[in-house]
């Protein structure tokens, strides 16, 4: 099984670049994505807070899951946005591990 760690280092600096593009891409039609932007950015501080410890993110994914209703992708969005959600519930997923 993959730990947190591993794939905060796998997936951060991706989802990174990803996830304001897909807000200026996708926002208008899916305005739930600006509040994924912001819990994004919050969930990113917080680990590079932590730095080698482990974040308090339960908050944040709770949200992620509430928001985009356990990471389901929208059929009228692109690859990237699909990806972001993927990472997202990966990360997710091993942090709750």
């Amino acid at each position: 099984m993959t730990t947190f760690n591993e794939l905060k280092e796998k997936h951060l600096a991706r989802l990174e670049q990803y996830v304001p593009v897909v807000a200026r891409v996708h926002g208008d039609t899916h305005p739930e994505f600006h509040e994924v932007h912001k819990i994004f950015n919050a969930i990113t501080a917080k680990i590079k807070e932590a730095g080698s410890g482990k974040p308090k993110l339960d908050l944040e994914f709770k949200q992620l899951r509430e928001i985009t209703d356990n990471y389901t992708v929208p059929s009228d969005v692109c690859e990237s946005y699909e990806a972001v959600y993927k990472m997202l519930a990966e990360l997710d997923g091993a942090y709750q591990a």
